[in-house]
C-alpha cells in the first residue's frame, strides 16, 4: 500500500480527482493502493471543503451491466475511530442500540413480490444506482429465492466471500476476498458465479411491521436468511461491546473492517432521519488497522529519563497491516492488570492507525503470571509501584535515566546525531556522564566508539559547537525537570526574561502565572533547584540568550514589528495580478511571518484574488474558497489592492509603535489617525492606553494567531467530552504544531486535557497519579488548551 499524500495542502480538484483515482482502483480494478482508512480520510477531507461534491455521490463500482435505480437510496455509514466519537453519537438516540459486524463484502439489496418471491436483486453502486444482478443472486445458497414468511419486502446485506474459501484462490494471487467477490458477483454466466461460493449476510429489512432492529433480524431468520452474529447492548456498554467484536474478529471466518451500530428502536430511527450521504441513526466504529492474533512470550522492561520503568510486549511474529509486529508497548504495569495479561496468553493485537502495535485483548489467558522486576534492569536498584507505574528509587545514578536525560538534551538543544547507540557507548566508555559533558567532548573519544570513526566524530564535535548558544526557553527545557516542558519554558523565559531572574522566581509568585498552578509550581521551582549544581556548571559553557524584551521593541525598530505581523497566517494567490507577481507577493508574505501556500484548504486565512482578474471569471481555487465560506469557514477572499493595504497599515502601524513604545506616561497620543489592528499586532501597541483621534479600522482585519506557534513532540490525551471545539478540530490543530494525540495515559504522555462536557474518567486518574510521580505531565482545562493551541478564540478589533 503506498502511502497517503498530505491532503492538507490540496484544493477541491485535486482531493476530488485523487478520490475519482482511489475510487476506480478499489471498486473497478480491485487493486487498491491505499489502505481503507486512508481511503476513508480521502472521502472525509473532500466532504469537509464541498459536501455536494458530485465525485462524492458516485462512489462505488461503475455501472458495467443494467443500472437500477433504488426505490429507497442505499446510504454509505457514517464513520469513526475513537470511543470519543461513539460516545458523542450514542447522546443523539433514546434506548439501546444493535451492534452487527461491519462485513467487507459488496453491498446489495433484494426485492420480494408480495408472494414472497426474488423478483431482482441490485448492487448499491453509488447508492442512488446500482447493478441487475437478479440471476448470479439466485445462485447463492444464502439467498432464499421464496420467503418462507410470504411477504414484500425489500432485504439488504453484504455479498461475501468466507475466507476458507477463498484460501485455494489466495495462492493463486488473489489479492483479497472482497475484491474477488466483487467480480464474481458480475460474472455474465450465472453457473461461474455459483461456482465461486459466495454467501450473503442479511441485516436489514424494509417493509416489516417490526418497531425495532432487533426484531428484523429474527423476522430474516424467521423467513429463511442465515443469521449474523449481533448483539442488543445498552448505551453503557458501547465501548465492551466494540472490544467484544473486536476479540472476535480474528475468530471469524469472513472479514470485517468495523463494527455497526443502529438505533434498536424503529421510531427513534424515523425521528433522527438521514442526512443527504448517511442515516444518523446508524455509525460504522471502524477498526483504524490489521488485527491479528498472537501469543505473549515474554514482557521486557525499559528505563525512561525520569525513571519510569516501561514494559514491551514480546510476541510471536504476526502480520498486522503488512508489516511484521514482535513487540508492542504495554505503557505501565497497570496496563497488564487491566488486560490481565500471563505469559503464554493468545492476545489480540492491532496497528492503531496503521501505525502503531498495541495489545487491545486476551482472548485466551496464559499459565504464568507476569512478575514485575524487583530490580532496575538499567542499573540494579530496587524499584517501586507508585500507583499503576514502576520506578528505579535510584534515578540521580541509573544508567537508562541518565542516558535518557542526554538524549533528552540532545534532542531539546537540536544536537543532530546523536541516536542511542552512540549515547549508550559514549556513556559505558565515561567521557559522556552528564549533559555538561556534550561541551568538553573530544573528536578523538568519539572516534573510538564503534561506528563512528574520524569524520562522524568531528561532525559531532561541530554540532555540539553550533549549539553554545541557547535561548532562554531552549536551555529550560533541555535540563529535563518535571513540568518544565516546552510551554511552561516558554512562559517563564518571555515572563523573566533572563536565567538569573528565574532562578530568583519563588513557588508561590510562579503559581499565580496563568496556566501555571501549584503542581506545576512545586515541580519547576524545586526541579531547579535540584539542578542548581548542572546549571552552574552548563553556564561555563553556554551562552543564554534572553528574548527580546518589551523595552527593546523601539530598537528592534519597525522592521521587526512588521515582520510578524502576519505570523500564523496562511494566503493563497489566484489570477494576474497588477502591482506584484505571484512570487513577489509570497516574498512580501514571508517577511511579515506569514506562510504562503499553493493551494486552498480549510485552515487558509486569506485568499487574494489578482487585480487583473476578468470580470465574471472565478478560478478553481476561488470556487474553493465560496465552497468552504458557504460552510462556515472563516477563511477571507480579498482583492490585491486590499491585501497590499494590509501590508501598508501593518508597516505603519509597526513604525508608529516603535516611536511610542519607550513612552512611559498613561496617556499617549499620536497626532495623525491611528488605525487599529487586531492581535497578533495588539501586543506590539498595548503600551498605547489612549489614542487622542478617531480611530479607523483596518478593511481586512488581520486573525490572531495562536500564542504558541509549535507543539512538536508532545503527546496529547484528551479527557472527557469537549464542548467549545470538537475532537476533530483539536487534533488537526495539534497536528499542525508537531503534536500527537494518544489514546491512553502512560509515563510518555506530555498532557492531558480535560474536557467541559461529561466525566473524565480513567485518564484523568492515571494523568493525577502520574502528576505525584517524576512525570513532566500538565493536566489542562478545555479552555487552557484552547487558548494555547488557538482553538476557541475571537480576534478583537
Amino acid at each position: 500500500m503506498k502511502p497517503l499524500p498530505l491532503l492538507d495542502g490540496m484544493d477541491v480538484t485535486e482531493l476530488a480527482e485523487l478520490l475519482a483515482h482511489h475510487n476506480h482502483r478499489y471498486w473497478d480494478l480491485h487493486a487498491p493502493e491505499i489502505s481503507d482508512y486512508d481511503f476513508d480520510k480521502l472521502v472525509e477531507a473532500l466532504k469537509a471543503v464541498a459536501p455536494d461534491h458530485p465525485v462524492l455521490g458516485s462512489m462505488g463500482p461503475s455501472l458495467s451491466g443494467k443500472g437500477v435505480k433504488h426505490k429507497v437510496p442505499m446510504l454509505s455509514l457514517d464513520k469513526c475511530y475513537s470511543d470519543e466519537d461513539l460516545d458523542k453519537w450514542a447522546t443523539s438516540f433514546v434506548g439501546d442500540a444493535v451492534m452487527m459486524p461491519k462485513f467487507d463484502g459488496i453491498a446489495c439489496s433484494l426485492h420480494y413480490d408480495s408472494k414472497g418471491v426474488l423478483v431482482r436483486a441490485v448492487t448499491r453502486g453509488d447508492g442512488i444506482t446500482g447493478e441487475d444482478i437478479t440471476t448470479n443472486a439466485r445462485e447463492i445458497a444464502d439467498i432464499p429465492r421464496t420467503l418462507k414468511t410470504p411477504q414484500s419486502v425489500e432485504v439488504r446485506g453484504e455479498v461475501f466471500m468466507r475466507l476458507s474459501v477463498f484460501a485455494k484462490y489466495k495462492a493463486e494471487g488473489m489479492a483479497n476476498p472482497r475484491n474477488l467477490a466483487a467480480g464474481a458477483i458480475k460474472q455474465k454466466d450465472p453457473k461461474k458465479s455459483a461456482a465461486y461460493g459466495l454467501n450473503f449476510a442479511a441485516y436489514d429489512v424494509v417493509g416489516t411491521a417490526a418497531k425495532t432492529h432487533d426484531e428484523e433480524l429474527k423476522w430474516l431468520v424467521a423467513a429463511g436468511f442465515s443469521p449474523i452474529d449481533y448483539e442488543v447492548v445498552t448505551k453503557a456498554d458501547l465501548r465492551a461491546a466494540y472490544q467484544r467484536m473486536a476479540a472476535l474478529r480474528p475468530s471469524l471466518d469472513y472479514e470485517i473492517d468495523g463494527v455497526v451500530f443502529k438505533t434498536n428502536r424503529n421510531d427513534e430511527q424515523d425521528r433522527l432521519g438521514a442526512t443527504a450521504h448517511h442515516p444518523r441513526y446508524a455509525l460504522a466504529y471502524k477498526f483504524q488497522g490489521d488485527s491479528g492474533t498472537s501469543v505473549l512470550r515474554a514482557v521486557e522492561w525499559s528505563v525512561a529519563r525520569t525513571g519510569a520503568i516501561t514494559p514491551v510486549a514480546v510476541v510471536d511474529p504476526v502480520s498486522l497491516s503488512g508489516v511484521t509486529v514482535t513487540r508492542a508497548s504495554l505503557h505501565h504495569p497497570g496496563f497488564i492488570t487491566k488486560l490481565g495479561l500471563s505469559l503464554g496468553a493468545e492476545v489480540v493485537m492491532m496497528r492503531r492507525g496503521g501505525v502503531i502495535p498495541n495489545v487491545e485483548f486476551v482472548s485466551k489467558a496464559g499459565d504464568t503470571p507476569v512478575v514485575l522486576p524487583p530490580a532496575c534492569p538499567a542499573c540494579g536498584a530496587k524499584t517501586e509501584m507508585r500507583d499503576d507505574f514502576l520506578f528505579c528509587t535510584a534515578p540521580k545514578t541509573c544508567r537508562g535515566v541518565q542516558i535518557g536525560m542526554l538524549g533528552h538534551f540532545s534532542a531539546s538543544a537540536d544536537m543532530l546525531g546523536f541516536g542511542d547507540t552512540i549515547l549508550q557507548q559514549a556513556f559505558d566508555a565515561g567521557f559522556l556522564r552528564s549533559v555538561k559533558d556534550f561541551y568538553t567532548l573530544k573528536a578523538t573519544d568519539l572516534a573510538s566508539l564503534d561506528r563512528c570513526g574520524d569524520k562522524v566524530a568531528q561532525k559531532l564535535v561541530k554540532e555540539v559547537d553550533k549549539k553554545r548558544t541557547l535561548d532562554l526557553a531552549t536551555f529550560l527545557r533541555a535540563l529535563g525537570i518535571p513540568d518544565l516542558g516546552k510551554n511552561v519554558s516558554k512562559i517563564l523565559s518571555e515572563k523573566y526574561q533572563t536565567l538569573d531572574a528565574v532562578l530568583a522566581v519563588t513557588e508561590a509568585e510562579f503559581s499565580q502565572v496563568h496556566g501555571i498552578g501549584a503542581v506545576i509550581a512545586h515541580n519547576v521551582i524545586q526541579g531547579l533547584k535540584d539542578n542548581a549544581d548542572l546549571i552552574k556548571d552548563l553556564r561555563q559553557h553556554v551562552t543564554i540568550s534572553a528574548p527580546l524584551s518589551p523595552s527593546a521593541g523601539a530598537a528592534a525598530g519597525a522592521a521587526g514589528a512588521a515582520g510578524n505581523a502576519f505570523a500564523g497566517m496562511t494566503f493563497v494567490f489566484t489570477g494576474k495580478m497588477q502591482t506584484l507577481d505571484r512570487k513577489g507577493a509570497e516574498a512580501q508574505v514571508a517577511s511579515m511571518g506569514g506562510t504562503a501556500l499553493d493551494a486552498v484548504n480549510k485552515a487558509l486565512t486569506y485568499l487574494v484574488v489578482g487585480d487583473l482578474k476578468k470580470p465574471g471569471e472565478k478560478s478553481t481555487k476561488e470556487k474553493a474558497a465560496d465552497k468552504l465560506v458557504a460552510a462556515g469557514s472563516t477563511l477571507k477572499i480579498i482583492s490585491e489592492t486590499e491585501f497590499l493595504s494590509m501590508v501598508d497599515d501593518a508597516q505603519a502601524l509597526a513604525a508608529v509603535a516603535g516611536a511610542v513604545q519607550t513612552v512611559s506616561t498613561p496617556m499617549q497620543t499620536v497626532s495623525a489617525p491611528m488605525q487599529t489592528a487586531p492581535t497578533p499586532m495588539q501586543t506590539v501597541l498595548e503600551p498605547m492606553q489612549t489614542v487622542s483621534t478617531p480611530m479607523q479600522t483596518i478593511s481586512a482585519p488581520v486573525q490572531a494567531a495562536p500564542a504558541l506557534r509549535t507543539m512538536a513532540g508532545a503527546r496529547v490525551a484528551f479527557a472527557g467530552t469537549l464542548g467549545s471545539y470538537s475532537l476533530a478540530d483539536a487534533t488537526r490543530k495539534l497536528n499542525e504544531l508537531g503534536g500527537e494525540v494518544v489514546d491512553s495515559v502512560d509515563a510518555q504522555t506530555t498532557l492531558v486535557v480535560v474536557g467541559a462536557k461529561g466525566k473524565a474518567g480513567d485518564k484523568l486518574t492515571a494523568a493525577r497519579k502520574l502528576q505525584g510521580s517524576a512525570s513532566a505531565l500538565e493536566i489542562l482545562s478545555e479552555a487552557d488548551f484552547g487558548q494555547r493551541v488557538g482553538l476557541g478564540q475571537i480576534a478583537l478589533f
